[in-house]
């Protein structure tokens, strides 16, 4: 066990969460999560609600271990999510894609605990000043909807921990033990991981997405629509993405997203956007969420051990 404060807020073996993408973040793959000892999260950022109900039911199924949820704040459809988020049981919720305030007091009056995603110094002192009890700190080299004046996590994470008292995860090029011990020395408590989990052997998404993760390098990615319309975010390079980053269009990319199913759970590469971050350059092949899991947290202690021999303190 790697105990630290986020470990203890959220009832889990290690500080390691599963980001909550759409579609993507349900019951096969986010039980899976948190069987191995991490936290899986359920998404409500596809707006099923109903289905999203019925994958909470599937994961009481699947693991007795903790979950969380998150509130895409942007992509909300339902006026009553926050009781929706309730009614579900879970303790910990993710809030993201949006103003901190709109949510924090409600969930945390129903006695959650609540972590806010934030990709700036400012959004996190917002997110402080709001009563989160955490926050997912992500930087732009992550996958998927981003800020458009886009910060790296090197520069972000230690940043952020210098001027906040909270527990703090880190997001945006976590994918191993090596990432993981970079943002602990960095301030973090905890990683989140995306992309790594979008390719997993438990990842619902088409094995063409996870193929072309396998074989993408560090540059194989995209930053779309930086001026807008609508959201930047961050995707694999294709024939369509390529073309998006020269030339947005006079309504931006989101209107891309109208075939993601046929992306998804289709495979067509070019039916939509898949969204990718920079770190699948970084995997090199399709694995169990477990096997993930335990190789995250044995070469985190193999390089935290290795680099207290190397530069500790002797004879102090």
């Amino acid at each position: 066990m790697i105990k630290t404060r986020i470990t203890e807020l959220l009832g889990v073996q290690y500080p390691i969460i599963q980001a909550p993408m759409g579609w993507i973040a349900r019951s096969k793959l986010a039980s899976a999560v948190s069987n191995a000892g991490g936290l899986g999260i359920i998404e409500t950022s596809s707006g099923e609600l109903d289905a999203v109900r019925e994958e909470v039911k599937k994961m009481r199924q699947l693991t007795t271990k903790p979950f969380g949820v998150n509130i895409a704040q942007a992509y909300v459809r339902d006026a009553d999510i926050v009781s929706f988020v309730v009614d579900q049981g879970v303790k910990f919720v993710t809030t993201s894609a949006g103003d901190p305030n709109r949510y924090c007091s409600q969930l945390k009056e129903a006695g959650l605990t609540v972590f806010h995603v934030v990709p700036s110094l400012a959004a996190a002192l917002k997110a402080i000043d709001a009563g989160v009890d955490g926050l997912v700190v992500e930087g732009a080299e992550g996958g998927g909807f981003k800020n458009a004046r886009d910060v790296s996590s090197m520069v972000l994470l230690p940043l952020v921990c210098s001027k906040v008292g909270v527990p703090v995860i880190a997001a945006g090029g976590m994918v191993d033990g090596r990432t993981m011990a970079a943002a602990f020395a960095l301030g973090a408590e905890g990683v989140q991981m995306g992309t790594r989990m979008v390719s997993a052997a438990e990842s619902p998404v088409h094995q063409n997405w996870k193929d072309a993760i396998v074989a993408a390098k560090e540059t194989d990615t995209v930053f779309l629509n930086r001026f807008g319309p609508g959201a930047a975010l961050r995707a694999l390079r294709t024939e369509r993405t390529s073309r998006l980053e020269r030339d947005p269009g006079e309504n931006g990319v989101m209107s891309e997203f109208k075939n993601t199913q046929a992306l998804y759970f289709g495979g067509d590469m070019e039916a939509s956007i898949a969204l990718s971050g920079q770190v699948a350059g970084r995997i090199d092949e399709v694995k169990p969420v477990a096997q993930v899991i335990k190789e995250t947290v044995a070469e985190f202690e193999a390089i935290m051990a290795e680099m207290s021999a190397k530069y500790g303190m002797v004879g102090a």
